[in-house]
């Protein structure tokens, strides 16, 4: 199946478009042959319309569109009876209807849909018995086939996509960190900052989040893709634990930005062992990402390696502290292990979210 949409894509006919078009050709179907409906283009329109991304999507769609139906036709059959179609007339239906949707502070969706239904019900009920209701009856049978028809057929599964982000997210962390060491042996000239790489950093931190937003729309109301909530629920988790990994490297930044200006950390302090701490807890931050898509016994224990050498690499870098007397290098260097070591504590994962969160095989 999968191989069939790949080559269909190829195409230009994603699986988006094979569901608009079937949710317009089977509510054309229903309401031409079974509800006898002199409108049937009103229902395909409608499935048009509501098919969206993620069933989500689908229903706030369909809800817009609904209520905007519904409150144009009301409008029109309300002050229809004082006007005749014209322009003076679709003026004042348009503004008025517009006018109370924004005073209800309606979606911009539902103020346009209320505009669109007030016309045609004006141009149209006037001459054509109970065309007002057939319109709404109409609108409903459409979104409702598309909710349905993009809830269970191949519902969306994001899941994949939010693992290919993490999985980009804690290497890019890794290497990020790991390459602020260049801070500690440039001097002189143009001097290196790390802001880019950290603000390469933080964007691609923004799209790992709207990949796990939209996996997690992808599941909302959607009932074949259930048994997926625990998994999603746990890369959530490992998300948030990543997200303040990069807090903290934004951190470290500064400090090292501050310490490469500082002359007497230049000349006097002897930067291998710092150097060393910042890679453990580089290598500690990637076998980290590692556990979090295909989490195993073997990666786990390199985990557990990784932190225990971290651990050991940073508390020699503290020893190290014990011959500084400038104040301004303990303050930053300070700074600088205690983030290394939050880093660390966060790929440990916190026991409540072990218990809570079941372990995926």
């Amino acid at each position: 199946m999968n191989r069939i949409l790949r080559i269909l894509s190829k195409l230009g006919l994603t699986l988006q478009i094979i569901k608009t078009a079937f949710a317009a050709a089977l509510s054309w179907f229903i309401a031409s042959s079974l509800l006898h409906s002199p409108y049937p283009y009103f229902a395909a329109v409608a499935a048009i319309i509501t098919v969206q991304v993620t069933v989500a999507d689908s229903v706030n769609k369909a809800s817009q569109r609904i209520i905007g139906i519904i409150g144009g036709v009301l409008i029109s059959m309300l002050l229809g009876h004082w006007f005749e179609i014209g322009a003076i007339s679709i003026f004042f239906i348009i503004l008025i209807g517009m006018g109370i949707a924004k005073a209800f502070r309606m979606n911009p969706q539902i103020i346009s849909q209320v505009a669109i239904s007030s016309l045609l019900v004006l141009a149209f009920g006037q001459t054509k018995a109970g065309y007002a209701y057939e319109r709404i009856i109409e609108t409903i049978l459409g979104s409702g086939i598309a909710v349905l028809i993009n809830a269970l057929i191949v519902p969306q599964d994001a899941i994949p996509e939010v693992e290919r982000s993490i999985v980009s997210y804690s290497k890019l962390a890794a290497s990020t960190l790991k390459g602020l060491s260049a801070l500690l042996i440039e001097s002189g000239g143009r001097r290196r900052t790390g802001r880019s790489e950290v603000e390469a950093l933080t964007k691609v931190a923004m799209e790992c989040r709207k990949s796990l937003e939209l996996a997690e729309q992808s599941l909302k109301y959607n009932p074949l893709l259930t048994h997926k909530r625990a998994r999603l629920a746990r890369l959530a988790a490992d998300t948030r634990l990543l997200h303040s990994i990069m807090i903290q490297i934004r951190g470290i930044r500064r400090s090292l930005a501050d310490l490469q200006q500082n002359s007497a950390f230049q000349t006097d302090y002897s930067k291998e062992q710092l150097e060393n701490a910042l890679g453990a807890t580089a290598t500690c931050v990637e076998a980290f990402g590692q556990t979090i898509v295909a989490p195993s016994d073997s990666k786990a224990a390199a985990l557990g390696g990784a932190i225990r050498l971290a651990r050991q690499e940073q508390a020699r870098c503290l020893e190290s502290l014990a011959n500084v007397s400038s104040l301004a290098i303990l303050q930053d260097m300070g700074s600088i292990l205690t983030d290394l070591s939050r880093i660390v504590a966060e790929t440990e994962r916190p026991e409540t979210e072990k218990e809570d969160i079941p372990k995926v095989a």
